[in-house]
């Protein structure tokens, strides 16, 4: 969380995740040039320029469904919650590789003609009324235009001028991008490649896509009744992972994240008054709850934004019987502050 919009910095963390993210980025391109020149089959000679046009369309289309299940998974797992935190900076690399994608399809098939390259593109082949030779071309353009927007409004500075509401419906059309690049690439490539390998990771990228998105959301829909006595079952402390959160979602009103953190418990709303993102599927920064979407931070004691900040969330309270954690379905005010129980006596 920023004040006054100002530059991000990379703390360790990030710059290890940015570190993986360029150096599987550039391995993937390199295995997948050398395999492709060693498997060629006799009578066929692609080019470095076309090898490197499927590596990158390729890479970029498992990107961007990677970047799609990462939200599902974490509400699956705590496992992928880091990924999460970390999000927007995929989504970032992954536009930056359809871009070079992009650039390579316009100068290999569009570069040498006597029209201007993004002319040609659009005016090739004018087939718009059938299946059968449609430009595929147009919806991949459409994609990365999409893309774009997202990437270019990424920062908060964008979130606040947009307003939340603007600002979480245009990167929703992340949804839209993957449905045309799914039809560029049906459309496309699989009309003219034989390899079988190119239709089944489209079909295995498109099945798991749909598939977690569905799981996330019955994942994250499940209610747990209230005792008689207003205590929600958590479950076993030791199994909450250090700086991390289970999230329990009573009958009626806002989800609850329950936080560990050493040998104590806290427990918040779910609910960021940011842009409502998830608080329990982010982490402990700098004794913080920081929220997964755009790092937005709540003191665990109070559920009240560290200075010169004034949000507020409602907290909860806590309790642990015979090893199991329970919380309160009766929230707190907003900003009230709230002793956390405690797994184990103090040394």
């Amino acid at each position: 969380m920023t004040h006054g919009y100002r530059a991000v910095s990379w703390m360790p963390f990030k710059k290890r995740y940015d570190f993986w993210v360029v150096g599987g980025i550039l391995t993937y391109i390199v295995s997948f040039v050398i395999a492709t020149i060693a498997t060629q089959p006799d009578g066929e000679s692609l080019t470095e320029l076309q090898i490197l046009i499927r590596a990158t369309g390729t890479l970029a289309f498992l990107m961007l469904s990677f970047v799609l299940v990462i939200g599902p998974l974490a509400r699956i797992t705590p496992r992928f919650r880091p990924l999460l935190f970390n999000r927007r900076h995929l989504g970032v690399a992954t536009f930056v590789i359809a871009l070079v994608h992009a650039a390579l399809v316009i100068l290999w098939y569009h570069g040498f003609g006597t029209l201007n390259p993004f002319v040609s593109l659009f005016a090739s082949n004018p087939n718009y009324d059938a299946l059968a030779g449609f430009p595929f071309e147009s919806l991949g353009v459409l994609a990365l235009t999409i893309m774009f927007l997202m990437a270019a409004t990424s920062h908060d500075f964008w979130n606040a001028n947009l307003g939340p509401g603007l600002w979480k419906a245009l990167h929703m059309g992340v949804y839209l991008a993957f449905a045309l690049v799914v039809a560029h690439i049906a459309l496309g490539a699989l009309q003219f490649e034989k390899h079988v390998a190119y239709t089944v990771l489209l079909i295995v990228a498109v099945l798991a896509v749909v598939g977690l998105q569905f799981a996330g959301v019955l994942a994250s829909r499940r209610p747990v009744d209230a005792a008689a006595d207003g205590w929600l079952s958590v479950g076993e402390g030791a199994e909450i992972d250090d700086g991390t959160a289970v999230i329990v979602r009573p009958a009626e009103g806002e989800a609850i994240a329950v936080f560990r953190h050493g040998e104590e418990i806290y427990a918040v709303s779910n609910v960021c008054r940011h842009q409502a993102g998830p608080l329990g599927e982010g982490r402990i920064v700098d004794g913080c709850i920081t929220c997964p979407w755009h790092g937005f931070q709540y003191r665990m004691a109070d559920g009240t934004s560290p200075p010169p900040y004034t949000e507020k969330i409602a907290t909860y309270a806590t309790r642990i019987v015979e090893g199991r954690v329970e919380v309160s379905a009766m929230p707190n005010a907003p900003g009230t502050p709230q002793a956390p129980s405690r797994l184990r006596s103090a040394p």
